[in-house]
């Protein structure tokens, strides 16, 4: 597969390419995502992902199809569906009362900017990412004639470096005075505990009062023999993509680490708070294939005090 992104990365996108062709009751609508996968490379995820069947459930018996509609349910959808759903949803919100800035950090993918609704046309949406991550995504958006829209820009930013804001900072449309919206969807999990305090103060270093985060991460039993069976294995698929992932958190000790740094929480959810949320319309259209929340992941919203 030539591609210069994440595995994991490449892999959300066609779990939401693959709920978004093979549902009408939908957690999360992303009509862009299987666009940006060239039909060889959906087709090339989708075998090697239902040739694993023994990997992720031993006892399976069914056909080839019904392997990947049991891996897509189980492993690889809950995470990018749930989480978008929960950070779109708070968006909307804060473009509504006045946000005019939208920042996604490690954007990978995320096909937001490309099918904007009519409440976000006035927004500035700026995806950081790594730049070899950003130039792939521009190389697919152009090859599939896919407009960017005129308020999306790129900054190229590596989180795990001193100074990653710089770009951002220096570009002519951010305003470091107006609120912002920050999305940090699925990076908690590849950063050591002091590279996450560190985004977080950088994050709140150019950001007024009244901007929001937003973000998913591992709790205190991700890594343990305490964790789920899916939060094992996935662990395990991401060591082998050379993704490490690193600590998780009590909520009494993310409460103290956001409280720290500026942040207030505004809203939490644990697995079964999601479920019950973004899954139950999905689940009472699938009684035969239920989805829930992904194992040792929570959802967090907070607000720059």
């Amino acid at each position: 597969m030539e591609s210069t992104g994440s595995m994991t990365a490449l892999v959300s996108m066609f779990a939401r390419a693959y709920h978004y062709k093979h549902n009408t009751v939908r957690i999360f609508e992303d009509s862009v995502a299987g666009k940006l996968l060239s039909e060889a490379e959906y087709q090339q995820i989708a075998d090697h992902m239902s040739s694993g069947i023994s990997f992720f459930n031993p006892s399976f018996s069914g056909t080839k199809d019904e392997a990947l509609k049991w891996i897509a349910d189980q492993y690889l959808s809950p995470s990018p569906l749930g989480r978008a759903a929960f950070a779109e949803k708070a968006l909307e919100t804060a473009a509504r009362i006045g946000t005019k800035q939208y920042l996604i950090l490690g954007a990978g993918y995320d096909s937001f900017a490309y099918r904007q609704p009519e409440w976000a046309k006035g927004m500035q949406i700026f995806e950081l990412d790594r730049c070899a991550v950003l130039q792939d995504k521009q190389r697919r958006l152009q090859a599939n004639n896919i407009t960017v829209p005129d308020n999306v820009s790129y900054p190229e930013a590596d989180f795990t470096r001193q100074r990653w804001q710089d770009a951002l900072l220096k570009h002519p449309a951010f305003d470091a005075r107006k609120r912002s919206f920050c999305s940090l969807l699925g990076l908690v999990y590849y950063l050591t505990k002091q590279e996450w305090i560190e985004l977080l103060l950088a994050v709140g270093s150019f950001t007024p009062k009244g901007s929001s985060i937003v973000f998913d991460y591992p709790d205190e039993n991700s890594g343990t023999e305490k964790a789920g069976i899916r939060a094992k294995k996935q662990a395990m698929l991401a060591s082998g993509a050379h993704e490490t992932m690193h600590t998780g958190y009590s909520y009494i000790e993310l409460e103290k680490l956001l409280s720290d740094v500026g942040f207030l929480i505004y809203e939490h959810l644990t697995p079964e708070e999601i479920t019950e949320q973004y899954f139950s319309d999905y689940n009472r259209a699938n009684p035969k294939a239920h989805m829930t929340a992904f194992d040792n992941v929570n959802y967090c919203l907070a607000v720059r005090q």
